[in-house]
């Protein structure tokens, strides 16, 4: 059973201050606030969908499949042939995010396309699920975990729930836009009835910089 007890609170988030090297899932919700992923939060060891003998071989998983995660965002999927958008993936921001498979199969990417397609909802961790959704062919992915380089928003976090996602793994933070414990915490929300295990800050440091160089 996940404790109740609120994490302490954090000091201001420094998206430049070295990721913690293995984040454990995040403990029950507390108040609204950005969580720094610490040691000192995690409780609990966490259910995996793949065997998992220790910490280290999860640290281990997380940080590979986070890397083909930024990798999608830096260099995207392949390009749609066409789309009523004006933009060009390199007018997007550069978020990257791939689902996987119960035995750690890659099933879908995807990285924001807002300006490529002109969908307001294109972004990368919806595109991936879409995909992913497709290629099982079922809607229900509770076997599944979602890889993303950036805090999910409030979209983004509804549709992981409403996919039934297993295990989520955000590389930075996101303080205006973040519903994974920054400005919300929709992912733990207790009144939903699914709440994936959640690992924050994996190559944060790696992941904020990429975003930094965009907004330059």
């Amino acid at each position: 059973m996940r404790s109740d007890r609120p994490p302490p609170s954090p000091a201001a988030h420094d998206p430049a201050r070295p990721s913690d090297p293995d984040p454990a899932p995040l403990p029950g919700p507390g108040p609204a606030r950005l969580i720094d992923p610490a040691p000192a939060l995690l409780p609990d060891p966490a259910p995996a969908s793949l065997a998992d003998p220790g910490p280290t071989d999860r640290r281990q998983r997380h940080e590979r499949w986070m890397r083909r995660a930024l990798e999608i965002a830096v260099t995207g999927p392949e390009p749609p042939t066409g789309g009523p958008g004006d933009g060009t993936t390199q007018d997007d921001v550069p978020v990257g995010a791939v689902v996987y498979g119960p035995d750690g199969t890659e099933l879908a990417v995807g990285r924001n396309e807002r300006e490529l397609t002109g969908d307001p909802t294109a972004h990368a961790e919806v595109l991936a699920l879409r995909r992913a959704a497709a290629r099982l062919g079922r809607w229900r992915m509770d076997d599944c975990t979602l890889v993303v380089t950036l805090e999910p928003c409030t979209m983004c976090a509804g549709a992981l729930v409403l996919a039934r996602i297993s295990t989520v793994v955000f590389g930075a933070w996101e303080p205006k836009t973040g519903a994974a414990g920054s400005l919300w915490d929709v992912l733990r929300d207790r009144r939903l009835n699914h709440r994936p295990e959640v690992y924050a800050g994996v190559l944060e440091t790696e992941n904020a910089a990429v975003l930094r160089a965009f907004f330059r």
